[in-house]
């Protein structure tokens, strides 16, 4: 996945110590991102070579998507067509790599603010509510075939696994050099797709050899049900980034815990920990100081706060400080 790339030497802008004044009192933003973005996916000079390799990984998978919907027509078999639909989800995760990866080089606007990379939560739902449609079609097809099964077209099946194996192979083949986190994903999801078409082949091969039926509709089920799992997951947590729940509350509490033990604070309060896209993360904090200070002191408070959170690689934070006996703008 993503990595960040925090400037240690990056500025940050002092906007006030007053709390009525209406933005925090310190914005430690990266130069590296306003001034020359990285993106989601590593260094502009990786783009290109990503773009490339994920675009042909793409093409493979959706031509071949839509000869598995029709050789899983074809051959009346419900394994082909949930292997058919494990591709799709496959090719639109793809698709949205691709699309990620080339804009991930775009900078953040005024409407943009935080960047495109809540972009990403919507190719996730997207994608989720389309596989659970189509698992649950391919459930209503193949659970009826248990009891009435229907025998498939063997030869027709051994083929398209065939081709599967290698179609999918071959796009792993592309990607296994790849040096973005993106790329490895992608890497090991298609070779979770070699695999299954192994299976869909293993599975031919005993229905052409001993007319087991009820064979193909355990295969569609036992994939549909791998693919719903893992849907699952992936939309629990999609949502949750929507709802901006959280996304480690223990990294939170521990960052909290952090500044409060600042030998300069009295009191940690509205502290807000959220991420963009799952990856890149965002965090706002108000600090009550323990005595008024001056100027230059409020520049090496922010220094060692800097210093403090530098590690976590946040890609924004705000902190504004208060001062002892200061009503807080946001107490309700």
């Amino acid at each position: 996945m993503p990595h960040d790339h925090s400037n240690p030497d990056h500025k940050t802008h002092q906007h006030g110590a007053s709390c009525n004044h209406s933005h925090g009192a310190e914005h430690d933003h990266n130069d590296a991102e306003h001034k020359h973005s990285h993106g989601l996916f590593g260094h502009h000079h990786h783009h290109g070579s990503e773009s490339g390799n994920i675009a042909t990984a793409f093409w493979l998978n959706f031509s071949f998507t839509i000869i598995e919907f029709i050789g899983g027509w074809l051959t009346n078999s419900v394994a082909i067509m949930a292997d058919a639909m494990h591709d799709l989800g496959d090719t639109l995760a793809i698709a949205f790599a691709w699309f990620a990866a080339k804009i991930a080089g775009k900078e953040a606007t005024p409407r943009y603010s935080y960047g495109y990379r809540r972009w990403s939560l919507l190719s996730a739902l997207v994608n989720g509510v389309i596989l659970v449609l189509g698992s649950c079609w391919i459930l209503y097809e193949a659970i009826p075939r248990l009891w009435e099964p229907q025998l498939p077209h063997a030869l027709g099946m051994m083929g398209l696994a065939v081709l599967g194996v290698l179609v999918n192979g071959a796009a792993v083949f592309k990607l296994r050099g790849g040096k973005t986190q993106n790329e490895k994903v992608l890497t090991w999801h298609l070779l979770e797709d070699v695999l299954g078409w192994v299976a869909v082949l293993v599975g031919s091969i005993l229905i052409y050899f001993t007319d087991w039926a009820w064979i193909d509709p355990v295969l569609s089920i036992g994939f549909t049900c791998f693919i719903l799992i893992n849907v699952w997951r992936n939309l629990r947590r999609t949502l949750a980034l929507f709802l901006q729940v959280s996304p480690d509350p223990k990294l939170a509490a521990k960052i909290e815990q952090q500044l409060q033990h600042l030998e300069f604070v009295q009191d940690v309060h509205h502290l807000h920990l959220w991420s963009l896209d799952g990856e890149k993360h965002v965090l706002t904090a108000h600090l009550v100081l323990k005595a008024e200070t001056a100027t230059e002191q409020l520049k090496t408070h922010k220094e060692q706060i800097r210093q403090l959170l530098q590690p976590y690689q946040l890609a924004h934070t705000t902190i504004e400080f208060e001062f002892n006996q200061e009503v807080c703008r946001d107490q309700h």
